[in-house]
């Protein structure tokens, strides 16, 4: 059984992971977000939910410690985040990341340019594979709300391809690696639905 902490549990995606943890693993979550309010119908003996803040690397770190594998699932100032990530797995000595960024980091996406806008994915991209990390960085395309699964993935340095692509789909995708922690270790995969 493995432990798994998903950082910004509220988003999207992470409320379709927790889901398929759920029903397809016998994982044990820790839900770590600023309010823990938001998770309040989460009832499972499964789940524990705290509630802390990414920036501050202590409270990180208590979150981190005894889990197998960490799931970010963040917005907002992610290169600064990336690094306490970093520094807090590095500090209770768990390797496996699977981090959620954005598609176009790397110019990877045909007939598509990409301005500062994606900065902070590409900052944050840097750090995690600057680090010594067990790290897979997942370049979804543009969200869906589908009820479906149907996805394919590239590899960094590969042209994007496909399109738009569920949060469901990016969630089992999380779930798959989390439940194979060898898979796609310290790869960048882009993910779409296949055209």
């Amino acid at each position: 059984m493995s432990n798994v902490v998903i950082l910004g549990a509220n988003g999207g995606i992470a409320r379709h992971a927790i889901d398929l943890f759920l029903q397809e693993t016998d994982a044990q979550l820790t839900l770590f977000l600023r309010n823990s309010r938001r998770m309040k119908n989460m009832e499972s003996d499964r789940i524990r939910v705290i509630e802390g803040d990414v920036m501050d690397v202590e409270n990180l770190k208590q979150a981190i410690i005894g889990q197998n594998i960490v799931y970010a699932n963040l917005s907002g100032d992610l290169e600064n985040m990336a690094k306490n990530i970093v520094e807090a797995m590095d500090a209770s000595e768990v390797k496996r990341l699977i981090f959620i960024s954005s598609m176009g980091i790397y110019d990877e996406v045909p007939g598509e340019k990409y301005g500062s806008v994606l900065n902070p994915y590409r900052k944050s991209a840097q750090v995690i594979e600057a680090s010594s990390l067990d790290y897979t960085i997942l370049r979804p395309a543009w969200f869906t709300d589908s009820n479906e699964i149907d996805y394919e993935t590239t590899q960094k340095g590969e042209l994007f391809k496909g399109g738009a692509v569920s949060r469901k789909s990016v969630a089992d995708l999380v779930v798959r690696l989390a439940t194979n922690p060898e898979l796609e270790v310290r790869c960048s995969l882009g993910v779409n639905k296949p055209q």
